[in-house]
């Protein structure tokens, strides 16, 4: 019997905080199955957990863009020096090596009072602001983006620098020319801040890295590049969807309330339960593997799709698709990856989500929705999901 062949991966979720149906029953059919890419070929789109975890922990597949078959053709590019997450070992090693020092769990909860301090910042700016906000705009943005710039160097009020570009970059409208003219500009700014820590050395991890690493100017821009995309928008785009997934659960929100100390561990659940990314990350096989009785074939692309894959009952037991944050275990989802490239900075996105989440709730514990649910605008445009914004209201 032949397998059917998916020629369209769907994006619409017919609810805010469930991947989309369509993807949820072809997991149900089978973890693994065929999708066409844009230039014709025939891949694999893997939505099941253990068999995604199986890819992403084998040295068999590569991470190189340039070996992958494409789904969206806006997003061919080579493998620029620097960018570690799609470079394979040893180049991988050797750029990822210069970086870990700055992460280490230790490392990252001696900033936990200095976050803790960001955070309050925003709730005052809350408060200044009456009884309504957009929390997106005055809250979970911000937070993210103080954080990574004054962890790169860069002064805070030189975001409009990369901001707004980073925005086009995560859009799924943005045409090819957009695109590249937007990441110009980022690579511009980020080469011209690598040369002015060169020049005048600070207390960042930029200049740690230019001084310890000695990676060169390309390298230290693409992986500033890196930190910078990955430092603000996944955390900004999970503090706002999690505030809202928290409001229209609100028996789960009133147990984050009353027991503070599970604030970790709800922080995993709703990593677990949200994961917004659309789709991805592409791995390629370098040779022929066998994963769950199918052989992906040398050269195939493989699909992850994350959003099923932590739904997936096989390894959540109960009901996967609750949000439960007494759940056993969630921190085992992949919404940090798994394996080599396993998101660096996981510890700090943790931090900042358990501080934001427990201290929003904690000054406004009557936080609600200032608009209908269904009015809230969803990012089903993005390559991220989340809000475009949340208006909220609160008795001042």
């Amino acid at each position: 019997m032949t397998e059917p062949i998916l020629d369209k991966l769907p994006l619409e979720r017919q609810n805010p905080f469930d991947p989309p149906a369509e993807i949820t029953a072809i997991r149900d059919r089978a973890p693994m199955s065929r999708i066409r890419f844009v230039d014709g070929h025939i891949g694999w789109l893997v939505t099941g957990y253990h068999q995604l975890r199986e890819v992403f922990g084998s040295p068999k597949f590569s991470s190189s863009r340039e070996n992958h078959h494409l789904i969206d053709p806006r997003f061919q590019s080579s493998d620029d020096p620097g960018n570690f997450v799609s470079q394979d070992p040893p180049d991988h090693t050797r750029l990822r090596k210069m970086l870990q020092g700055q992460f280490t769990v230790r490392r990252m909860n001696q900033l936990s009072d200095w976050i803790a301090t960001i955070v309050d910042d925003r709730i005052a700016h809350l408060r200044s602001l009456g009884d309504r906000a957009d929390l997106v705009k005055d809250f979970t943005l911000p937070i993210p983006s103080l954080v990574i710039c004054a962890l790169l160097g860069i002064d805070y009020d030189e975001r409009h620098r990369f901001q707004e570009d980073t925005e086009l970059l995560a859009n799924q409208a943005s045409t090819p020319q957009e695109l590249m003219a937007a990441l110009g500009r980022i690579k511009s700014f980020l080469l011209e801040l690598v040369t002015r820590k060169k020049a005048d050395p600070g207390d960042d991890m930029l200049s740690d890295l230019l001084v310890s690493g000695r990676p060169t100017d390309e390298e230290a821009s693409n992986m500033a590049l890196l930190l910078l995309l990955a430092g603000h928008e996944t955390t900004a785009n999970m503090l706002a969807l999690g505030t809202f997934a928290l409001l229209e659960h609100p028996d789960q929100l009133k147990i984050l309330k009353e027991e503070p100390e599970i604030a970790d561990n709800a922080v995993e659940e709703l990593m677990r339960y949200l994961s917004v990314p659309h789709f991805g990350p592409l791995r390629t096989a370098m040779e022929d593997v066998e994963i769950d009785g199918h052989v992906i074939k040398a050269g195939d692309t493989v699909l992850a799709h994350l959003p099923t894959a932590n739904r997936d009952p096989n390894k959540f037991p109960g009901n996967p698709d609750e949000l439960d944050l007494r759940r056993h275990a969630p921190h085992h989802h992949l919404a940090f990856g798994h394996g080599i490239h396993q998101c660096l900075g996981h510890q700090l996105a943790r931090i900042e989500m358990r501080i934001a989440f427990t201290r929003l709730f904690q000054e406004f514990p009557d936080l609600r929705l200032d608009v209908r649910p269904e009015e809230v605008p969803l990012r089903t445009d993005m390559l991220l999901f989340g809000v475009h914004s949340l208006p909220v209201t609160w008795s001042a």
